[in-house]
């Protein structure tokens, strides 16, 4: 069973490589609410600020990447510089997401820790630092390839901080949430959650807070008004979008939209295009 299948063909990755090349001295980074930043360190030292509340300094070849990007800054030594690869990653066009959401502020990981990745790397570097033809189609690919293996890598090593992919990453709780994210329609309880899991209805919901954070209620509420969001976006109506993602009603899912947004779905559609969708509800 592949875990994060459902996560990431609901929320699809994105990334789009902006540098490529040798740097030196000071080089900024603008706050970015909408996408991850990713930095690709191949030799070379690197003096990173703002990431964490103290300046450090990279030395190896390293993987660095920050979901929620603060305005930071990278400074290379004069002389040697630092060779690199910069990025944006997206999850699904929006800068909040189940994926972006269960990472900590910065994932840094030395590429001598990632196995197996040594021939991506590879084809990624020879793309990287010369000018074939297609050259910026290939990188961008590889380079979501890359994070693939580095969410893979976060799961294995616990370097979540809860949320779906610490829950994906549960023997007991992976399965459930694979069942959840792909049929967010069904009926869902928390018997039928628990005895999916192999679990008694208690054990199951303290174990499910433990992991993700969230009881199981509140999760599916999420994920049911996150996928509610990405079809709504898609043209689909109201009624159409409350009877995919388990709404028995229009105004079921204005409801639910309301207590997590704060909006109804046709306000929160015209914020995002301006746009109103069929079938809207009106919510006092």
């Amino acid at each position: 069973m592949d875990v994060m299948a459902s996560l990431l063909s609901s929320f699809s990755l994105h990334a789009g490589v902006f540098y490529t090349g040798n740097i030196c001295g000071i080089h900024d980074f603008e706050h970015d609410t909408q996408r991850g930043h990713l930095h690709l360190i191949r030799s070379g030292s690197v003096l990173v600020h703002g990431v964490t509340r103290r300046r450090f300094k990279v030395v190896q070849p390293t993987l660095m990447f920050l979901p929620r990007p603060d305005q930071h800054r990278l400074v290379a030594d004069h002389g040697p510089g630092a060779d690199v690869v910069c990025a944006t990653v997206q999850f699904g066009g929006s800068g909040i997401n189940p994926v972006t959401a269960s990472l900590p502020d910065l994932v840094m990981v030395p590429l001598a820790q990632l196995p197996g990745v040594d021939a991506l790397l590879d084809l990624m570097f020879e793309e990287a630092f010369h000018e074939h033809a297609g050259r910026q189609g290939v990188l961008d690919r590889l380079c979501e390839v890359l994070m693939v293996r580095l969410l893979r890598h976060c799961m294995a090593h616990g370097l979540t901080q809860g949320g779906a992919l610490a829950g994906l990453a549960d023997a007991r709780l992976g399965p459930v949430l694979t069942a959840l994210h792909e049929c967010p329609q069904r009926l869902w309880d928390l018997p039928g959650m628990a005895q999916l899991a192999g679990m008694s209805r208690a054990r199951f919901a303290v174990r499910f807070r433990e992991v993700t954070g969230d009881t199981p209620a509140d999760y599916l509420a999420a994920w049911r008004v996150m996928t509610a969001q990405r079809l709504l976006a898609g043209g689909l109506s109201v009624k159409q979008v409350a009877d995919e993602v388990g709404y028995g009603s229009a105004s079921a899912l204005s409801r639910a939209f309301v207590r997590r947004l704060g909006l109804a779905p046709g306000q929160w559609i015209r914020q995002q295009t301006g746009q109103t969708p069929t079938g809207e509800v009106a919510h006092p």
